[in-house]
Order: structure tokens, then sequence, then C-alpha cells
């Protein structure tokens, strides 16, 4: 019988412990898609940069788009890198994919900012999320996002920005003349 009992402690450690791998895997999954998303999103508006280098610097964001914003209208006469911009915007919002009227294809709290660098002819374009876990704040210079991502509720996240993740890329605009 006490054979029975040690053996039936020994499945039990065991089972619990791969309970917690499949929740551990689950949420690394969720934040290996987000950040492959973010990606996604940060290509895309280097390459619509790219393609209207002319306009570039009418790209250049006062404030964070996407999450918790009413995006630009494209109604009436709009400029190119206003179209786009405002595409951006619905894509960071999740427009992608819906679910009746709710926007799901996109990272949690996606934001997006375009800086124009001190080389005039060099933007960074960044696209922050929530993080599913806190891990390490992404750096003091990366401004987009910054502070929309802390927690109020006594959570994993609460008054840090450990929980914001972002990705950059640097788009080099060339004088072809």
């Amino acid at each position: 019988m006490l054979e029975v009992m040690v053996t039936v402690a020994i499945l039990s450690f065991g089972l619990i412990g791969l309970a917690k791998l499949q929740v551990n895997l689950q949420v690394t999954e969720m934040e290996s898609y987000q950040r492959a998303q973010a990606l996604l999103l940060v290509k895309d508006m280097g390459n619509r940069l790219a393609i209207n280098r002319a306009l570039a610097s009418a790209y250049v964001t006062t404030s964070a788009l996407g999450s918790g914003m009413t995006c630009p209208s494209t109604t009436g006469t709009s400029t190119l890198a206003q179209v786009d911009l405002a595409e951006w915007c619905q894509a960071l919002q999740g427009a992608a994919e819906l679910d009746d009227t709710n926007k799901m294809g996109s990272v949690i709290g996606g934001r997006g900012c375009i800086e124009q660098l001190t080389n005039p002819n060099e933007y960074m374009v960044t696209v922050a999320w929530q993080g599913m876990v806190p891990l390490v704040a992404p750096a003091s210079s990366l401004s987009c996002g910054s502070g929309q991502y802390r927690t109020s509720n006594g959570g994993a996240c609460d008054g840090s920005e450990l929980c914001r993740r972002t990705v950059t890329t640097v788009i080099r605009i060339d004088s072809l003349s």
C-alpha cells in the first residue's frame, strides 16, 4: 500500500510539472507569434516609406498610431502618405482579421511610430505591443508606446515597462540625383 502511495505522489508531481511546461510553451508561442506579426508590420511600413521616398518626411508621426486611437480618415483628398498611415494604423489595430466587429489580427495593443533620425535621410520605424509576461524593458531611447503598457491592478507589469515589447528598423532614403 505504501508503494502505491509513493508511486501516486511521484506521478502527481510529474503531471504537475508537465502541466506547467505546457503553460510555459503556450506563453512562449504567443510571444513568438506577436513578434512575427510586429516584424511584418515594421517591414510593411518600411516598404511604404521606400516606395514613396520623395515624400518620406510626410510619414513622421507625432504620436503613436494604432491601439487606443481613432485611425486617420482617408476620405476626400488624401496623399499617398496619409493613406499609408491610415492603413498601417488599421493593421496595427488588427483590421486584417475580424470577429464580428472586433479587430483581432495583430499584436496585443499594437502601436507604431515613425521618427526622422538626426541624418535627414534616415527614418526609424517602431512597433510596440503588450507582452504576455515581464521580461526586460526596451531601451529608454525607444519612446514608442512608453508608459502605455503598465497595469494598475497589481499585475506582473505594474508600474514598469517590463511587458512592453518593441521591434524597430531604420530606413535609409538615398538621394538619387
